[in-house]
């Protein structure tokens, strides 16, 4: 899914969708902004990688 951009030429909030505010750039709010957070910390986003088997770097 694309993101939108706007006459100014900002994306919109990745969370919600509405316009970005300069304070909480690139969200709109603060909630949205503890939301990403929130999603980073329980581990909903991850960066996909090689998976490591320890053993081997023994």
């Amino acid at each position: 899914m694309q993101a939108k951009v706007s006459k100014s030429g900002e994306k919109p909030c990745p969370i919600c969708g509405k316009p970005v505010v300069e304070a909480s750039k690139p969200f709109c709010s603060e909630r949205c902004r503890d939301v990403d957070l929130n999603r980073w910390l329980s581990g909903s986003y991850a960066i996909p990688g090689k998976p490591t088997d320890d053993e081997d770097a023994e």
